[in-house]
């Protein structure tokens, strides 16, 4: 196997995470839904018990993202989780409410009351996806880095990179076309929340909220994403030549998405399972609309990954400093190491199979208010 056949598979199975992570996230979609005053408690006890049983798959998935990262591009997780780092630990932090708040809402002991934790659980519904699409929205917009990998060398400082503001990630916040993703992608787990909710749970008026959440959430889904894109597809992009010299390349991602038709291919099959998935959620009686649009975002969300990284693309630029950018070429790790880990990923399937089986046992009874009733292990 060569050197560029291992960076390049090492960067399908990121966009892979990356999609499968932003998929179970309607676990925070499904979670918005505690504040809606339509519901009864026993019905909010549904949809917690409901996406209980899943919160672990989407902090799980994140650590494994965050890990493979570390793994295989080393270069930028010390770049970015080192530099940016405020914004890496607010997600975290809002990941530790969520786990914390499952565990402890109706417990004899909780001393702050279970609404509290509820409003703990929303604000991780809100921020941790509009915090990871605005992160990832930095691919595209550049941030403030440079890097020295001489610097390793310098006993009295061996940093290689070097974050050029005190905002430290938190400027990504006032960078337009990263915002528009996350909004895009808080919207987008409303939506998938819905879904897997009509899908998951048994209850009318449940299901009437449901169909509603995701109506409301298709005009500005669609707008954020929309304008996001189109953006993306007009501006400037961070190319790679050969040699490794990066510069700017007008239309560059409108570029790679032609110059790559299977890319294309798959990100136009995503956004139509996705938007079918939609359709069917808001304006039908249907209650699968999960898995078409939870195929469809997984295969988005790859794409974009693909056109960030691949076809000589920088997919993490520096708009300080255009040598420092970051591609899969000059931030992966040894051919050794990948190799290695190569044959360790030949384990996934059987990882994937396990969580099929585990999943379909989970649901093979659907959230009812009996169910609620009877079950010890509860939310």
């Amino acid at each position: 196997m060569s050197y560029t056949f291992l960076q390049n598979y090492w960067w399908f199975l990121i966009a892979l995470l990356g999609g499968l992570l932003v998929f179970l996230m309607f676990v925070q979609g499904a979670n918005l839904h505690l504040g809606n005053r339509t519901l009864s408690t026993l019905q909010k006890r549904m949809i917690l018990n409901s996406t209980g049983r899943k919160w672990e798959l989407t902090f799980t998935t994140l650590v494994t993202f965050g890990g493979a990262f570390f793994a295989s591009f080393p270069l930028f997780y010390s770049t970015s989780f080192g530099g940016a780092y405020w914004v890496w630990v607010l997600i975290l932090i809002t990941f530790v409410f969520q786990a914390v708040s499952y565990e402890f809402q109706n417990k004899q002991e909780n001393l702050i009351g279970s609404q509290a934790f509820r409003v703990f659980l929303m604000i991780n519904a809100l921020l941790a996806p509009f915090l990871i699409g605005t992160a990832v929205g930095t691919f595209f917009t550049g941030s403030d880095f440079t890097v020295n990998k001489v610097a390793i060398t310098d006993p009295a400082s061996p940093v290689i990179s070097t974050w050029g503001n005190g905002w430290h990630g938190l400027e990504a916040l006032v960078q337009y076309h990263a915002v528009l993703l996350g909004c895009a992608l808080m919207f987008l787990t409303a939506i998938l929340g819905g879904l897997y909710i009509l899908n998951n749970v048994n209850d009318d008026v449940i299901h009437t909220q449901m169909h509603r959440s995701v109506k409301m959430s298709i005009v500005p889904f669609l707008t954020f994403f929309l304008s996001w894109l189109l953006i993306l597809l007009v501006r400037p992009g961070y190319a790679a030549n050969e040699d490794g010299i990066i510069s700017l390349e007008k239309y560059k991602y409108l570029h790679n998405f032609l110059q790559m038709p299977v890319v294309l291919a798959l990100f136009l099959i995503g956004v139509a399972l996705l938007l079918w998935g939609i359709y069917q959620g808001a304006f039908t009686k249907k209650r699968s609309g999960i898995w078409p649009a939870g195929i469809g975002t997984v295969l988005v969300v790859m794409s974009v990954f693909f056109v960030a990284g691949y076809n000589g693309t920088a997919y993490y630029p520096s708009c300080t400093d255009l040598p420092s950018s970051l591609t899969i070429r000059n931030s992966s790790s040894s051919q050794f190491t990948l190799q290695v880990m190569f044959w360790v990923s030949l384990l996934i399937p059987f990882v994937v199979a396990y969580i099929a089986y585990a999943w379909r046992q989970m649901d093979r009874k659907k959230i009812t208010p009996d169910e609620i009733a009877e079950t010890r292990h509860k939310y």
